[in-house]
Parts: C-alpha cells; sequence; structure tokens
C-alpha cells in the first residue's frame, strides 16, 4: 500500500518544489511574468524581403533615422520571420523595415520569431494588416485591397472593406489612385501629394496628368493648387489648352494677411485632429475622419477663393 502525501496543518497537500524553484524571481516587478524564448538571433545574410509584400517604397529618411536609432538602441522588437526549406533561407513575414534598417546600421543579425503560418492565411493576415496602416502610401493600399480581393475569391468590394475594417466609400478612394499616370503616382508615392489631393485628377487624361506631374515635381505647382487646376482642366480639349490653363495656378504663392493666418491656425488644428485619430476608439475615428474630410475640403475652398482674389487683383 503507498504511502498518503503528507498534508499540511490545513489539509492541503504541500507544495513540491523544483531546481526552477530556487532560481525563480521572486521580486515585485516579476508577478504574473515569464519569459519568452521563441525569438532567435539569425543572420541578416540569410533572411529576405516578401517578394509579395504589399509594400513597394520605404521613406529613405525614415529609414536613416531607425538605423541611427538601431545604432545606439539596438532592435527594440523582434521580426517575424518564416522558413523556406527550399532554399534554406528566412522570408520576413512582419518587419521588414527595421530588416532593412538593421543592415544599413552594419549589424550582422537581428532577433527574429519563426512563424510556421499556412500560406494562404500569411498572406491574409499579411494584406490586411497593410491595408489598415496609414503610413502606407495610398497606391500600394489600393495594390493590397485587389490582392486581397484575388485571395478572398473576388468577393464583392463590400466584403472587402468589412473585412478589413474600412467604410466602402473609403475603399474606392484607395481603388481610384490606379487611375492615376505612372508620373502622378511618382509623385503620390514620394509623397508630394496625398490621396485626397489626386481625386480630381483621376477623370483627366494622362497626357494632362502628366502636364500637372511635371508642375508638381519641378515645383511651379503647388500641391494645394492640384485639386483646383485638376478641376479647371476638365473641359480642355487640347495639350495646348491645357498647358494655357496651368499657367495660371504655377508660380502662384500665398498671400499675406490676415485672412491666410486664420487659414494656416485652422490647418495646425486639423493636424494635430489628425494625430488623435491614431489614440481613439475606431467608431469614434471614424467619425472623426469624415468631420476633418469635410473640414479640409472647406479650408482647400478658402485658400483657393483666396488665390483667386489675389489673381484678380494683380
Amino acid at each position: 500500500m503507498r504511502p498518503r502525501p503528507r498534508m499540511s496543518s490545513r489539509g492541503e497537500r504541500r507544495k513540491r518544489f523544483s531546481v526552477d524553484d530556487l532560481f525563480a524571481d521572486t521580486r515585485r516587478q516579476a508577478v504574473g511574468v515569464s519569459e519568452l524564448t521563441e525569438a532567435k538571433q539569425i543572420q541578416l545574410d540569410r533572411i529576405e524581403p516578401d517578394p509579395e509584400q504589399p509594400r513597394r517604397e520605404f521613406d529613405p529618411e525614415r529609414l536613416d533615422e531607425l538605423a541611427s536609432s538601431i545604432r545606439s538602441e539596438g532592435i527594440l522588437q523582434p521580426i517575424a520571420v518564416r522558413y523556406l526549406a527550399e532554399r534554406d533561407v528566412y522570408i520576413v513575414v512582419h518587419g521588414e523595415r527595421r530588416w532593412r534598417a538593421a543592415r544599413q546600421a552594419g549589424l550582422e543579425s537581428i532577433p527574429a520569431i519563426v512563424r510556421d503560418v499556412p500560406e494562404d492565411r500569411r498572406l491574409l493576415q499579411q494584406l490586411m494588416e497593410n491595408i489598415v496602416r496609414e503610413d502606407l502610401n495610398a497606391l500600394d493600399r489600393a495594390h493590397a485591397l485587389r490582392a486581397l480581393k484575388t485571395r478572398m475569391q473576388d468577393a464583392p468590394w463590400e466584403q472587402v472593406a468589412q473585412a478589413v475594417g474600412i467604410r466602402r466609400s473609403r475603399l474606392f478612394q484607395l481603388l481610384g489612385t490606379e487611375k492615376l499616370s505612372p508620373r502622378i503616382q511618382d509623385a503620390l508615392r514620394q509623397g508630394i501629394v496625398s490621396e485626397k489631393q489626386t481625386r480630381a485628377v483621376q477623370a483627366l487624361p494622362d497626357d494632362i496628368q502628366d502636364e500637372l506631374a511635371e508642375g508638381l515635381l519641378s515645383g511651379t505647382l503647388q500641391p494645394s493648387d492640384l485639386d483646383a487646376a485638376a478641376r479647371a482642366l476638365r473641359d480642355t480639349t487640347s495639350l495646348d489648352e491645357a498647358r494655357n490653363t496651368l499657367a495660371t495656378y504655377q508660380g502662384s504663392t500665398p498671400v499675406d494677411g490676415q485672412g491666410n493666418a486664420h487659414i494656416e491656425k485652422v490647418r495646425r488644428l486639423t493636424r494635430n485632429l489628425t494625430r488623435a485619430l491614431g489614440v481613439l476608439d475606431p467608431k469614434d475615428a471614424e467619425e472623426l475622419s469624415d468631420d476633418l474630410e469635410a473640414l479640409s475640403d472647406e479650408i482647400e475652398n478658402l485658400t483657393g477663393s483666396s488665390r483667386e482674389g489675389n489673381r484678380a487683383h494683380s
């Protein structure tokens, strides 16, 4: 007959201790905390970017800043990779910007979590995460939306919008960037213009769009004038006519005065509100986003009216 376990004075079994218990961290900050050991240190030359990554462009200035931070602070968050057995390499799942910056910083290896995720699920997750990222330019988000639609077996756009949690109207605004000429798309990718500023451009022929792009890239056309210029070019029938119309918008400068001071103040407030979107509840953020869009339209109307008045008196 096996002996009964020894009991405490309260009738409970005594706790058995292991060797690990002897070395356990009993400090207050360790309560409720467990060590994660799944991250591995992987050589950078064994890691490759994902060719199906929706992000096509990486801001060189932001990469420089991140590389500088990595040199002084190291990698604060592991990237995620998957192992490709047939080539014996690791493919980036999340954190390509950190991987690029680590290479730029001169590191030889990087902490990474190796994930074994089914291909279809990985691609869906990657696409969905990139679509909702505001730091990804609108054109790359549009490409990701189209790829996601294909992965969802050509589901209706309404279903795609629901899957990623964005409004249907916002989805079509992003897709509209695919109607832009390659040169306007370049300006969008470089951050010279915003997606909103290009909406009136999308209905124009490519050759007229390229004229607008030339002005933007050369600096003779201000991004804030793009919408008004595009609307003025709607009924243009020839390239020469378009150039003559566009000349009235090129080289314009802001008007000094109290009215413009008020406009700039509202713009600053709008930028502050935009930054606040990132910390709001999603439903509240969506409502505020609609209000900001309406406010932005009004600011552009005021700015355009101010410029038109200035031209009339010049």
